[in-house]
């Protein structure tokens, strides 16, 4: 405290308005750092709106450097009229360039996801189909290259020898590679389902242990939301490893039907049950007809057995459940009217008097 105020009496009139300059130098940077970032990116997007603006990857970006500019430009005015040590001035320097860099990457960075307006432009140009998970896998390993390099420069400029740095890790490598055996698995597992792609965002999909909708897929895992809204992250190496059933990739339905009908049920009447069965069968949009099978499969010490099967072109869950539903009404429409009844497991019991 006792030096502030020895510096603070020590000013001088001239100092004293050198001070109120830098921090107007100051205080007009930060006061239209906004205007200019919204100009300089308005520069790049003529037809953009205002509110495309400022989401804009480099907009915040720009902001940022705009008010650390300032206060470079106001402590550069100050260097020699207070006559700030060299040493003290190239601590600050350090810093605007590290935030500097900083800035720039993540705005590089942010112009890489699957909503920055850069992607979006390049995904209705491109007459190839890329697939969005493919997409968004390739997009972060730019990212990540994007931000590694950032913290290379950072380490370079806070003066720190990166040949030492990797001849460390060159020692220390092998003790890494030990420690980091199940991410290596899990980066591997990753790598093996975008070149495969046995299922993407958005699919359901099943495995021995794990049921549920795919929502994202990252290096190492992948998050699964099941069926009890849960969030479980599987670890890629396990998924690589398991068989996975995709349902969300299914061309066709199965409806299948066992019936049994009563014994004593003529023959005649069982032949037309199967007959309309078929027909309405047929008559249905959604069922492909020539996977239509209708037959007496069978005979059993319960009943006629009536086997009836068919594929159905809804594949969605929940609208094969609408459809499966419609056919098992329509079927005991057809028993009632028919006055066929279905046979329940029977047994008999003989008592000795």
């Amino acid at each position: 405290m006792g030096q502030i105020i020895d510096f603070i009496n020590k000013l001088n009139t001239q100092d004293i308005i050198d001070i109120i300059v830098a921090i107007g130098i100051m205080i007009l940077f930060i006061a239209l750092s906004s205007s200019i970032s919204y100009m300089i990116v308005k520069l790049f997007k003529i037809k953009a709106k205002k509110r495309e603006i400022k989401e804009s990857a480099f907009y915040e970006p720009l902001r940022i450097f705009i008010n650390i500019l300032g206060v470079y430009i106001a402590v550069l005015f100050l260097k020699q009229p207070l006559e700030i040590p060299d040493e003290i001035m190239q601590i600050f320097t350090k810093a605007f360039k590290i935030i500097s860099i900083l800035a720039f990457a993540k705005g590089l960075a942010k112009s890489f996801t699957l909503d920055s307006t850069l992607i979006k432009r390049y995904k209705q140009k491109s007459k190839k189909e890329i697939e969005e998970t493919t997409l968004n896998f390739i997009l972060k390993i730019v990212r990540v290259i994007i931000y590694t390099l950032a913290i290379i420069l950072v380490i370079t400029e806070l003066g720190f020898n990166l040949n030492g740095i990797i001849a460390g890790l060159g020692i220390g490598g092998v003790i890494v590679t030990l420690a980091a055996q199940d991410t290596a698995k899990n980066l591997f597992g990753g790598a093996t389902i975008f070149f495969d792609k046995p299922f993407a965002v958005g699919d359901w999909i099943q495995m021995d242990t794990y049921e549920g909708t795919v929502e994202d897929i990252t290096f190492r895992t992948t998050r699964i939301r099941t069926s009890e809204n849960s969030i479980v992250n599987v670890p890629n190496s396990v998924i690589s490893e398991s068989s996975v059933i995709n349902w969300s990739r299914l061309e066709k339905r199965r409806y299948k039907l066992n019936i049994c009908i009563e014994t004593n049920t003529p023959l005649e009447k069982l032949q037309k049950v199967e007959e309309r069965i078929k027909t309405m069968l047929v008559n249905k949009d959604d069922v492909i007809d020539d996977t239509i099978i209708v037959r007496f499969d069978g005979i059993t010490t319960n009943g006629l057995n009536l086997y009836i099967c068919s594929y159905t072109n809804s594949v969605d869950y929940m609208s094969y459940l609408e459809e499966k539903e419609r056919i098992n009404y329509k079927i005991m429409q057809i028993l009632n009217e028919e006055n066929v009844k279905m046979a329940y497991d029977t047994k008999t019991i003989i008592m000795n008097s």
